[in-house]
């Protein structure tokens, strides 16, 4: 059987851990067997670098990875759409939301990564230990159902790229059926290595910032409006569409199973934590390289809102038509002759600035979108791993694994390319932001509560500061989102609709405010508890409590 026992680093700390490979919170295993890994089969080992005690390149280049995946999901082409119809709808205005936006989610995206550090255990593994079965249950559903709507967005993100680069000879559906299969083939570059699949993203990355780089520098936006629009708080002269316009960019930036993933992906580095600064080593080389990775996505998002802020801010279907048609283009008939203001997607967004800016901008533009698409579809993959796995404890091949999770989320992506028209893409692509941004809580509310317990946590658990600031951060975000929600089923203008919208906020609700609950007893406001928390809300086991301290020289068999 394991057994807990106390160690000591050089420098005094010590805390307690479960001895052997097995994961501390996983039930003892009593075969003799190889352990199980969820998806890691080798770990990266840190550097010593006792010339830098206080920063290290050396160090943060090993930790430097996944910061890079985590960013992916900035960059995603919901989040790609939601920058081209924020410059195309107000311009250079909402670029400080965008800024802030970003902020906030590093700010979340600290406590997930802090969580996998801490713990060893990605978000859901601790759910699954340590929330009771049915409300474990529900949570993996709402969190699916993210996932597959951020996978639908991805890959017809990517089936329309590559129907832009084909001239319109593959259908959208091939697109989404290439689309699988290559990410089954990059799925298994982590066969060669995880510094090589790490690499591949960074690649990719690199083609985003040099094809939406490149539509920057020829569209030369306004540099006097883009530093306005980016420090000055304010929106002049804005409406309604512009409103909704900012909800949309905050909830397209902030994805929920971006914390899932996160919090796993940290795991891939060779940290003891039984050594109290080791962890706070990792929690910190973490913490820089996500500043990084999510600065870079953040300039790749600028790139995108300001080149149709600068070129499209305030045309018309009109306005278009005539240049498509004076150049010869064949998707003039996408815009109608009238004076509706341009509606655009990604779709229609490369066919504009290939009017505008010549069939090299079009081109360029849908390289961008296949990147961005490809990315984040094989991010989206592993998060469906991590979170199928955590929740429900699966001991699957890596092969069935996979397959189960693609074929989940990727069906009804296919239904829609089939029966779905590529130029009508647009409402598919709001109810999908409503649906993700429904599942919101469902991430951020199980994060802060558990960042926040001393019995998971210990040491490491959040201060007053992040309580406080994260449960008003975490308020903010939901709110907003559900403003966006409540505007869009406003719009759909059907009382069955309304009705059935207004049954289904009753089970919703009631389900947020068990978790909220949960989360503030967590977060120090004991009085709710009524003495009954274990019984109603977090499961009784006490293999789930961990880091406690013991006293240093003592061995406590289990």
């Amino acid at each position: 059987m394991p057994r807990t026992e106390s160690r000591k680093d050089g420098s005094g700390d010590g805390i307690s851990t479960v001895s052997g490979s097995r994961n501390p919170l996983q039930p003892p295993d009593t075969s003799s067997e190889e352990p199980f890994t969820t998806y890691f089969d080798s770990k990266i080992p840190i550097p010593e670098d006792e010339t830098h005690s206080c920063f290290s390149f050396r160090k943060l280049w090993a930790f430097t990875g996944p910061g890079f995946l985590m960013s992916i999901a900035y960059l995603d082409p919901g989040n790609i759409e939601s920058d081209l119809q924020s410059g195309a709808v107000a311009g250079f205005k909402l670029l400080w939301v965008l800024l802030l936006a970003t902020v906030i989610g590093l700010l979340l995206q600290r406590l997930a990564a802090r969580l996998g550090v801490v713990t060893g255990l990605h978000l859901a593994e601790v759910c699954h230990r340590q929330y009771q079965k049915v409300p474990r249950i529900i949570l993996w559903l709402m969190v699916e159902l993210a996932i597959i709507g951020s996978d639908m967005q991805e890959v017809i993100g990517s089936a329309i790229a590559i129907n832009l680069l084909s001239m319109g000879k593959i259908p959208l559906w091939g697109g989404v059926l290439i689309t699988i299969a290559d990410t089954f083939v990059f799925l298994f570059l982590d066969k060669y290595g995880l510094r090589k699949l790490e690499a591949f993203f960074g690649f990719l990355i690199t083609i985003m910032a040099l094809t939406f780089g490149y539509e920057y520098v020829t569209v030369k936006p306004d540099q006097e409006q883009l530093l306005k629009g980016l420090f000055i708080p304010y929106c002049q002269n804005c409406g309604t569409p512009q409103l909704e316009q900012a909800v949309g960019i905050v909830g397209a930036v902030i994805m929920p199973h971006n914390m899932y993933l996160h919090s796993a992906l940290v795991k891939s580095r060779q940290v003891n934590r039984a050594n109290k600064k080791e962890v706070r080593e990792a929690n910190k080389y973490f913490f820089i390289e996500s500043c990084i990775a999510l600065f870079v996505s953040f300039i790749i998002n600028i790139f995108v809102v300001t080149v149709f802020a600068e070129a499209f801010f305030d045309k018309t279907n009109a306005d278009v038509h005539e240049v498509c048609a004076n150049t010869s283009s064949p998707h003039s008939s996408l815009f109608p002759s009238d004076n509706q203001t341009l509606q655009v997607d990604i779709y229609k967004g490369g066919v504009v600035l290939g009017c505008y800016f010549g069939p090299a901008a079009l081109y360029i533009w849908a390289i961008g979108i296949l990147a961005a698409g490809q990315s984040s579809t094989m991010t989206g993959t592993y998060s469906g791993q991590f979170v199928m796995e955590g929740f429900l404890n699966l001991r699957w091949s890596r092969f069935a694994r996979v397959l189960l999770t693609r074929s989940i989320a990727i069906t009804p992506t296919l239904f829609v390319a089939i029966f779905q028209d590529v130029e009508h893409l647009t409402g598919m692509n709001d109810f999908l932001n409503v649906l993700m941004s429904l599942q919101l809580p469902f991430a951020l509310i199980p994060v802060l509560t558990f960042t926040s317990l001393p019995s998971v946590m210990n040491d490491f658990a959040n201060g007053l500061f992040w309580k406080i600031g994260g449960g008003v951060v975490i308020l903010l975000i939901c709110s907003i989102n559900m403003y966006f929600v409540v505007a869009y089923v406003m719009s759909l203008n059907h009382l069955g609709l309304y009705i059935g919208a207004a049954l289904l906020s009753v089970v919703y609700l009631s389900f947020v405010a068990y978790l909220t609950w949960l989360c503030l007893i967590a977060l120090g406001v004991s009085f709710l508890a009524c003495g009954k928390t274990q019984q109603l809300g977090f499961a009784m086991r006490p293999e789930l409590f961990l880091l406690n301290n013991v006293d240093a020289d003592s061995v406590v068999a289990r």
